[in-house]
């Protein structure tokens, strides 16, 4: 029988927002919700949080989520998550004595994804027999066709500018990744040493789902736009 293991990296010593992976949200520890839907979902034989903080640690635990080790590698925050994740699966295959055919990524600072998220992400992976999906969600309001950059004296500079010379319906749907759900099959997730591996797909979510907390807008935002996430933008 196949085993899967969900595990959400969740290093100490966040910078834009301190303790971010336990900051209160919404009455809770944010690393509280992604442990819910994880666990909730259903589709996990472990639930695995990767830290290296004590504190964190013990929030996981409280929980529910399991934590057999503290992590020994990727604590500092230049090192790429992909490969914190493969090095927290290599330390719990070693701790049970067990291999994995799956993993999934659950980043703690995407607390809006919800178990019924996870259930479909796993159950289209399973489906379309892929290798590696990554969540993602539509561009809205923000029509990233419009960006410009600019200089220290405000000159802008369009980063499409053939788009600029079409209308706004004409345009193809852009995609960003999220760190919501990120799966991949164990084997080669360990070839390739990412989640973005030969034939990766992406998989879109509703824009709420899918919203990565990185810094205190990002924060007050994600409290306001909770109650838009209702079972008809699942």
């Amino acid at each position: 029988m196949s085993k899967h293991i969900a595990i959400i990296p969740a290093r100490g010593g966040s910078k834009r927002i301190p303790n971010k992976n336990i900051v209160d949200f919404g009455g809770r520890p944010m690393l509280a919700w992604t442990v819910d839907a994880a666990l909730s979902s259903g589709c996990f034989d472990k639930v695995l949080v990767s830290t290296d903080s004590e504190a964190i640690a013990e929030v996981a635990l409280h929980a529910g989520a399991t934590v057999p080790f503290l992590r020994q590698v990727g604590a500092d925050d230049v090192t790429p998550v992909s490969q914190a994740t493969m090095a927290a699966l290599n330390q719990a295959e070693a701790h049970w004595a067990t291999s994995f055919d799956t993993v999934t990524q659950l980043m703690p600072n995407c607390p809006l994804r919800q178990a019924g998220h996870v259930r479909d992400a796993c159950a289209h992976f399973k489906a379309e027999g892929i290798a590696f999906q990554i969540s993602c969600f539509k561009f809205g309001w923000m029509n990233p066709w419009w960006a410009h950059r600019l200089d220290a004296q405000g000159h802008p500079e369009a980063v499409f500018p053939d788009a600029l010379r079409q209308r706004s319906q004409d345009l193809p749907a852009l995609y960003c990744p999220s760190g919501a759900i990120w799966m991949a099959r164990r084997q080669a997730f360990g070839e390739a040493g990412t989640f973005y591996g030969p034939g990766h797909r992406f998989l879109p979510l509703h824009w709420v789902a899918a919203m990565d907390i990185d810094d205190a807008e990002d924060l007050q935002m994600a409290l306001l736009a909770r109650g838009l996430l209702d079972e008809g933008s699942r």
